[in-house]
C-alpha cells in the first residue's frame, strides 16, 4: 500500500476493510469471529479492541502463509465442532448473503471443504478450479502449475473456504512448508482431504468483485468506487433521490430516507441522516450530521450539526456542533438567535 497504516486498516466508504469483513463474518452469527492477526499486529489488535471488542484475536508470530495462520488458530484456541468459514481481510467488498451461501453450499454436499470461487474476466495470478467432464470439482492448478488450456480457464480459487472444523484441524497439521515461498498454503487442505477419500464441494460467487483483494492504492480506490455505488444504488432504489452518484460519496453509517434527495458533488460521512423531504446539495460535506424533513442544505460543511424540519442552511455557511431550529434560515455568517440558532 506504501504507507504506514495496516493495509487492513485502510478505510473504504467510512470503515476499515477488517471492518467490512467482519460486518459480513456477524450476518453469519457465527459462535466465534476469529482474527488472525501478524504484521503490524499492535496497531490492528488496537482497532479490534476498540471498535470490534466481540472479535477474537490470534497472532501468527511468523508469516508462514494462510495454512500456518489457520493452524495458529487452532494450536491457541479451542475452537468447537461444526462448520468454520476461512476468509481474507482485505476484501472489503465480501457480503454476508454470501458467505451464506458458501455454508448452505457445504452443508448441503456434506462436504469436508468447499471452495468459493469465481468466474472473472482475467484470471491471471489465480489459482484456476479444473473440473471434470461430468463438471464436477477435479481440483485446483496454480498458475505457476497450470499448462497454456488451463491458464484459460475463467472460474478462479478465491482462497475462501467453508470446512468441518475436525477435518480442518487435522488437515493444517499436515501442510507443508516445501514451496518457492517455504509458506504452508491453505490451498493444500483440498488435495488432503480429498485424498483422505472426503467430498470436496464448490459454491460460485456470483460477482467476482466481492472476493478480489485489496493490494495497493489503485485497487483500493476501485473498491471504494464499488461500495459506494452499492449504498447509492440501495438507497435509490428504496425511493431516495440522487441526482449524479458519480459525484456523490457516503459512509456506510449513512441512512438516506425515502423522498430524500442529494444534489450533486456531495460527500455524506459518519453517522449522517437525511430525512424525507430533505435535500442536501450542491457542494456539500456533512459529517455526523441530522438533517431534518424538508431542511435544504447547499454549498455547507456541517459538522456533528442538527439541522431541524423546514429550516435552510446556506450557501456558504460552516456549522460545527451546531443545532438549527426548525424553519430557520441561516447563511454564511448568519448566527443570531433571532434565526432561530441555538450553538
Amino acid at each position: 500500500m506504501r504507507s504506514e497504516t495496516p493495509k487492513v486498516l485502510h478505510p473504504v466508504c467510512g470503515r476499515p476493510m477488517l471492518g467490512h469483513v467482519l460486518a459480513a463474518g456477524r450476518e453469519l452469527a457465527p459462535e466465534l469471529l476469529i482474527v488472525v492477526i501478524g504484521h503490524a499486529r499492535r496497531q490492528v489488535a488496537d482497532y479490534l479492541r476498540r471498535h470490534e471488542p466481540d472479535a477474537t484475536v490470534v497472532v501468527q508470530h511468523r508469516q508462514g502463509g494462510t495454512g500456518h495462520a489457520v493452524r495458529m488458530v487452532f494450536e491457541q484456541l479451542a475452537v468447537p465442532p461444526g462448520t468454520v468459514i476461512v476468509t481474507y481481510a482485505d476484501t472489503p467488498l465480501l457480503r454476508g448473503a454470501t458467505l451464506r451461501g458458501l455454508a448452505a453450499a457445504h452443508e448441503r454436499a456434506g462436504a469436508a471443504v468447499t471452495a468459493l470461487t469465481a468466474r472473472v474476466a482475467d484470471p491471471s495470478g489465480y489459482g484456476r478450479i479444473l473440473r471434470d467432464t461430468a463438471g464436477s470439482f477435479a481440483g485446483i492448478v496454480e498458475e505457476a502449475d497450470a499448462t497454456a488450456a488451463q491458464r484459460e480457464i475463467s472460474e478462479i480459487n478465491t482462497g475462501m473456504y467453508a470446512a468441518d472444523s475436525g477435518l480442518l484441524a487435522d488437515a493444517v497439521k499436515r501442510l507443508s512448508s516445501g514451496n518457492a515461498k517455504g509458506e504452508e498454503y491453505l490451498t493444500d487442505i483440498v488435495a488432503i482431504l480429498r485424498g483422505d477419500g472426503h467430498v470436496v464441494a464448490t459454491a460460485e460467487c456470483a460477482d467476482p468483485a466481492e472476493v478480489l483483494g485489496v493490494n495497493d492504492q489503485v485497487q483500493l480506490a476501485r473498491a471504494r468506487y464499488e461500495l459506494n455505488g452499492r449504498l447509492l444504488r440501495g438507497f435509490m432504489l428504496a425511493g431516495a433521490t440522487v441526482t449524479d452518484p458519480a459525484s456523490t460519496w457516503i459512509d456506510v453509517g449513512v441512512v438516506l430516507a425515502p423522498g430524500a434527495r442529494v444534489e450533486p458533488a456531495t460527500q455524506l460521512e459518519g453517522q449522517t441522516t437525511v430525512a424525507a423531504g430533505a435535500t442536501v446539495g450542491p457542494g456539500c460535506l456533512l459529517r455526523d450530521t441530522t438533517v431534518g424533513e424538508g431542511a435544504r442544505v447547499v454549498h455547507s460543511v456541517c459538522e456533528s450539526a442538527v439541522i431541524g424540519a423546514g429550516a435552510v442552511v446556506g450557501p456558504f455557511a460552516h456549522l460545527a456542533g451546531t443545532f438549527v431550529a426548525d424553519g430557520a434560515t441561516l447563511a454564511a455568517g448568519s448566527r443570531s438567535r433571532r434565526e432561530g440558532l441555538v450553538q
